[in-house]
């Protein structure tokens, strides 16, 4: 099961936070007994230890992370995997494209050309005393009675991403914060050849490439000439034909690696395009 962190958040009274129309303020102790867990998050993430160890789990990277560090979370669908020897704290600041790309144009000064380039899905930022500071202040308003002014909170924002923009050590983060600039509206391709084998609903793969679910089938019918239905089953249906034939896994593994929900249904679909179910298949490859 992939849970919907920011919605989990927003939604459960039992976390400090502070929350805005755009922007998620959130105080998250994790509890010792849970080692993995699977998140989805359709919003960049600023994330700031407290206590305890972690490791983020991207597509084609492990970022270990502990008391003191910082990462910058694009969104998508991530792993972590929790340390035992301490509760595992963390201040987690949700901020969507809308918010840094209106915060860029306010000040020109901090723009300038981005690459064209593929960009990690996670950047680790430099931690120097000023950051510190801003991300210690946020709790003290957590420890007030009576609401804190959204102007205050978006205040908070702003001074994190003039810190890290400003700070050439975060230099590779700072470029890929410029290129929404100039996409305006996320990658819908480059999304979803990251995320189709994860079991998502069309609304939250729309929620992922930054769109309505209206604009996403929209977007999506004329980029790829299909409905995202149809496109997400063959992408599934391509990953498993390679696995079977380059890999040791086992049915079952394949079904669920490749984004199928059950291995009966894999079968059935698998058999309606190759003409072959998926063990058969394997055999008559390897002969």
């Amino acid at each position: 099961m992939i849970v919907d962190i920011q919605q989990y958040f927003r939604n459960n009274p039992n976390f400090n936070k502070l929350v805005g129309d755009n922007y998620l303020f959130v105080e998250y102790k994790c509890p010792i007994d849970i080692e993995k867990f699977q998140l989805f998050t359709d919003s960049h993430i600023i994330n700031y230890v407290i206590s305890g160890k972690k490791d983020w789990i991207a597509p084609n990277k492990t970022y270990h992370i502990e008391g003191g560090d910082a990462i910058f979370v694009r969104k998508g669908i991530y792993t972590t995997r929790q340390h035992f020897e301490v509760d595992f704290c963390v201040i987690l600041f949700f901020i969507d494209d809308d918010f840094i790309i209106n915060f860029l144009k306010e000040h020109p000064s901090l723009q300038f050309p981005s690459e064209k380039n593929e960009y990690d899905q996670i950047f680790e930022i430099d931690v120097n005393d000023t950051f510190s500071s801003l991300i210690y202040s946020v709790f003290n308003y957590f420890k007030q009675s009576g609401g804190v002014p959204k102007s205050l909170v978006e205040i908070k924002f702003r001074e994190l991403l003039f810190n890290i923009i400003l700070n050439p050590r975060n230099r590779p983060l700072a470029k890929y914060l410029n290129s929404l600039l100039e996409t305006e509206k996320t990658d819908l391709e480059y999304t979803m050849l990251k995320n189709f084998q994860h079991n998502l609903s069309l609304d939250e793969f729309a929620r992922l490439c930054g769109r309505s679910l209206s604009t996403f089938k929209r977007d999506f019918n004329e980029h790829f000439k299909e409905t995202p239905g149809n496109w997400i089953k063959n992408r599934r249906l391509e990953c498993a034909k390679a696995l079977l034939t380059r890999s040791s896994l086992t049915i079952n593994e394949i079904c669920y690696e490749s984004g199928f929900k059950n291995p009966s249904h894999f079968n059935k679909t698998f058999k309606e395009k190759y003409n072959l179910p998926p063990q058969q298949f394997r055999s008559a490859k390897n002969k």
